[in-house]
């Protein structure tokens, strides 16, 4: 944790500006701001994080969304829809399948374009205002997309979004479209597409809004809040464990911050400190595997592969951020099969949480680290599902039960009802080929 260790309050350099400023998070160097774009480090090319002269309590808090907690943020206030406030869900009927003392469930998906994403991007293109840029973009698997093309647009600002052709859902595309973003289908994957957009910026062509900008996770370091008092207010005390799908590791590395930032504020003890447990899919498990193999960074897969669209990725940038805050918290990281994961969105649906696959992954891998023994049947333990199901769907329809047609007839409808019809629908097919 040394590396990434918080600074003493009041310990402002000379670049920063209203006691904010950029620091590297391996060679130590500072950084002005908003002198102009900057997204890693100009010394050493490493990952920047946003600092602080002073660190936050709960009672700085005061207000409604992620403006709330502004005394954590950049600025008073940002471009805003607005955001935050999602659902701390009870699931009473997964809780106790799980089978741990508390299950929440924190639905991002309630967010206006219906993902976490619109937490960073009222923090980001309230930043890229500050700089005067007049471009902004982003690679996507979907969600960034939605949320940039909103943001951009509230603040009347043009933007590019690139995404992998023929691999992002339907319904975030359209969402993209419709905010009038300009959509650049690359022939490649979302790290491919990251990597032209990361040249673009470097050009000074685009100002990036990806989560390798630093401004972005301060935003969804809001997540971590909302969590921390909606659970000490309904419990009286703050959660054991964190669970969250993994795609780009953003919010892995954005709730660490958070945590950190009360532990020096003062309002978390380091005992405290919920452990932060990350899941992917099977088929795009870098995280998993620096986890398991103890490595200081992730390594690249080429090829990646999941229905679970959202976390469809190979080269998780944030993974030098997100790697000790799960170490340094006790957490761990699990890989799921698409299989568990559509099991997951299921049982969620059932309590009347719609979420995209992506989302449920985070309760797939609960219940697969319950099946191992490493999660306690006395845990309290919250997951984060960072989707709405409506952003895909095709899966939703693939998981879910088919329509029944049936005659314009009561009676019929009723024998229907009843199991005496063999005429149409997924019973009667059945029936059929037997």
């Amino acid at each position: 944790m040394a590396d990434l260790e918080l600074p003493t309050a009041n310990s402002a350099p000379e670049c920063a500006e209203d006691g904010v400023w950029l620091a590297c998070i391996e060679c130590g160097a500072v950084h002005a701001p908003y002198e102009g774009p900057v997204y890693t480090c100009p010394d050493c090319d490493s990952l920047l994080e946003v600092r602080y002269d002073s660190y936050p309590t709960f009672d700085d808090f005061s207000g409604r969304g992620v403006w709330r907690y502004a005394a954590a943020l950049p600025f008073d206030e940002g471009v805003s829809l607005p955001e935050g406030d999602t659902p701390l869900h009870r699931v009473p009927r997964l809780e106790a399948d799980v089978g741990v003392r508390n299950l929440r469930i924190k639905h991002e998906g309630m967010n206006p374009t219906g993902s976490f994403k619109d937490r960073g991007m009222t923090v980001g293109v309230r930043v890229a205002q500050e700089l005067g840029v007049d471009r902004l973009a982003c690679a996507s698997t979907g969600n960034t997309s939605a949320a940039l093309a909103a943001y951009g647009g509230r603040a009347d600002l043009e933007t590019l979004v690139l995404l992998p052709a023929g691999k992002v859902a339907a319904g975030k595309v359209a969402q993209a479209a419709l905010h009038g973003a300009r959509i650049l289908e690359v022939d490649g994957n979302f790290d491919a597409c990251l990597d032209r957009v990361q040249d673009l910026a470097d050009r000074g062509e685009a100002y990036l809004l990806n989560s390798l900008n630093p401004f972005r996770l301060e935003g969804q370091k809001t997540i971590g809040f909302e969590i921390l008092e909606g659970f000490y207010a309904d419990e009286g005390r703050f959660p054991d464990r964190v669970v969250l799908p993994v795609g780009n590791a953003g919010n892995t590395a954005a709730l660490y911050k958070c945590f950190r930032e009360l532990v020096r504020g003062g309002d978390l003890a380091p005992g405290d400190v919920p452990k932060l447990t990350g899941v992917q899919a099977e088929g795009a498990a870098p995280m998993v595997e620096a986890i398991e193999e103890d490595l200081d960074d992730t390594r690249r897969w080429e090829e990646v592969e999941t229905r679970a669209t959202a976390i469809r990725i190979g080269n998780p940038v944030n993974a030098p951020k997100a790697l000790p805050g799960i170490r340094e918290t006790g957490g761990t990281a699990v890989a799921v099969s698409d299989e568990a994961i559509t099991r997951a969105q299921r049982d969620l649906a059932e309590e009347g949480v719609g979420v995209e696959p992506a989302s449920a992954a985070s309760v797939a891998g609960l219940r697969e680290l319950r099946d191992r023994g490493v999660v306690d049947d006395g845990e309290d333990v919250v997951c984060l599902t960072t989707g709405h199901l409506l952003k895909d769907p095709e899966a939703a329809a693939e998981a879910g039960s088919e329509p029944e047609p049936v005659p314009n007839d009561t009676d019929a409808i009723l024998a229907h009802l009843a199991g005496k019809s063999v005429g149409g629908g997924l019973l009667g097919r059945l029936r059929r080929l037997l």
